[in-house]
C-alpha cells in the first residue's frame, strides 16, 4: 500500500477509535473512575501491570483492587498499615500472586510518601532530548526493585528494555499518562515526557496488524521490534506516533482481524 494511502487509513482508524466510547471496555476505564491525579496514576499503573488476558477479566481484577483499597487508592496507599495488607493475600491474577501484590503496595507506599507524582519515577531517568523512553523504563525498573527485600519473582511483572522485553504494559501506561488530545481517552497528566518520545505498546494483536501493513519486519517480538514499529509510525506523525495504537489495536482486536 502506498505510504500516503496507509497514512490516510491509519488516521481514519485513529479518528474512529480514539473516542470516549473506547473507554468502557478497555482497562483504561479503571483510572477513568477517578479525578485525583494520584488515584489515576496508581490505578492506571496497576491496571496496566495486570493487562494480559481478556480485557473483561483485567477490568474485573483491577476493580477488585479498587475495592480492596476502599475506593480511595491514594489515601489507602499512603495511610494503610501492615495489618491492612492482609486483605490482599487472596488477590491473584494469572501469575500475579500475593507476594507480588504486597511488594507493589510496599513500593507505592514508600514512593508516594516521598513524592507527589509517579511521573518522577520515570522522567528523572530521561533527558529532554532523548529519542525515546527506553532509559525511563530501564531506570524505573531499577528504582522499583531498589530495596533489599524486593522479591525476585516480582521482577517478571515489571518489564525492562535491558532484558529486551517489549515492555508492552509500561509503554501502554506511559501512553495513558503522557498523551493528550481533545478526545479525552488518554489523560495527558504528565508533561516532562513528550508524546514524541513514547513507544508503541506491542502485543500479539498489534504485531499481527503491523506485519500485515508492512510496518514491522523483524521476526523476533522484542525491544528492537518496538523501536522498528515506532520508527515506522513516526514517519506519519513524529510528534505523536503512539496515537496509532488506537488504529492497530482496533484492527487487531476490536474488529477481530
Amino acid at each position: 500500500m502506498p505510504k500516503r494511502d496507509l497514512k490516510q487509513q491509519l488516521e481514519a482508524l485513529v479518528d474512529h477509535y480514539n473516542r470516549p466510547g473506547f473507554i468502557e471496555d478497555d482497562p483504561i476505564s479503571i483510572p477513568h473512575q477517578f479525578t485525583r491525579k494520584q488515584d489515576i496514576e496508581i490505578m492506571g499503573f496497576w491496571a496496566a501491570m495486570l493487562a494480559w488476558g481478556q480485557r473483561k477479566t483485567i477490568i474485573n481484577k483491577a476493580q477488585e483492587l479498587v475495592a480492596l483499597m476502599d475506593g480511595a487508592p491514594y489515601e489507602f496507599i499512603t495511610q494503610h498499615t501492615e495489618e491492612d495488607r492482609a486483605r490482599f493475600l487472596s488477590f491473584k491474577h494469572r501469575t500475579f500472586q500475593p507476594t507480588d501484590t504486597l511488594y507493589f503496595l510496599d513500593f507505592l507506599q514508600r514512593y508516594y510518601r516521598a513524592h507527589d507524582s509517579l511521573e518522577t519515577a520515570f522522567a528523572r531517568h530521561l533527558s529532554s532530548d532523548a529519542e525515546h523512553v527506553g532509559p525511563a523504563l530501564a531506570g524505573f525498573h531499577e528504582g522499583f526493585f531498589d530495596h533489599p527485600f524486593a522479591p525476585q519473582r516480582t521482577r517478571k511483572h515489571v518489564a525492562t528494555p535491558v532484558r529486551k522485553s517489549t515492555c508492552k504494559r509500561l509503554n501502554m501506561f506511559l501512553r495513558w499518562m503522557v498523551r493528550s488530545d481533545e478526545r479525552g481517552v488518554d489523560f495527558g497528566l504528565w508533561n516532562t515526557i513528550r508524546p514524541g518520545q513514547l513507544l508503541m505498546p506491542l502485543d500479539v494483536h498489534v504485531e499481527r496488524v503491523a506485519r500485515r501493513l508492512g510496518l514491522l519486519t523483524r521476526k523476533q517480538v522484542d525491544w528492537q521490534a518496538v523501536l522498528e514499529l515506532t520508527e515506522a509510525l513516526r514517519r506519519y506523525d513524529p510528534a505523536d506516533p503512539v496515537k496509532y495504537d488506537f488504529a492497530l489495536f482496533g484492527m487487531g482486536v476490536l474488529e477481530g482481524k
